[in-house]
């Protein structure tokens, strides 16, 4: 059986972190909000999420991605 000894870090960076919290928040009230049959509020959220997904792309290409030059990995 073969053990790796190189983590790649999958999803352990600046980028990844904040994209991931950006897109629980918007699930989050996008849930409430459906709940609660506030439809303008759902969209909004889904907006949101869009936003959480290109934030952590944005960040990647500046550095903050895994391997970065910004992250400690590097």
């Amino acid at each position: 059986m073969s053990h790796g000894s190189e983590d790649p870090g999958h999803g352990n960076s600046v980028a990844a972190w904040t994209s991931v919290t950006i897109i629980l928040v918007a699930f989050s009230i996008g849930t409430l909000f459906f709940f609660l049959e506030n439809v303008a509020m759902v969209w909004a959220s889904v907006v949101l999420l869009g936003l959480g997904a290109v934030s952590g792309l944005v960040l990647k290409k500046m550095g903050y991605g895994v391997g970065g030059k910004h992250s400690k990995s590097h």
